[in-house]
């Protein structure tokens, strides 16, 4: 039963960690692309978009995330996966 519990602390603390703190113009389109989900937004192939361009830009160009933070936030929203 601690493991289960440790492995939810653990979670818990790396999306606080990696969710919270982002450069304003990623935030902005994480936002977004959360409330085009929850509305079933029919721009939400843009919203992605925009999104994915976020992360990178982030990432790659500003230098401001790191390759492990840009991979956990493409993976649980533009690719879907139970992190």
């Amino acid at each position: 039963m601690e493991d289960i519990n440790d492995a939810l602390i653990h979670q818990t603390e790396r999306e606080r960690a990696y969710e919270y703190g982002l450069p304003e113009y990623l935030q902005h389109d994480l936002d977004a692309y959360k409330k085009g989900l929850q509305t079933h937004s029919g721009l939400l192939d843009c919203l992605w978009g925009e999104l994915y361009g976020s992360i990178n830009m982030a990432e790659i160009s500003d230098g401001i995330i790191t390759p492990e933070h840009a991979d956990y936030l493409r993976k649980k929203y533009l690719y879907g996966a139970q992190l």
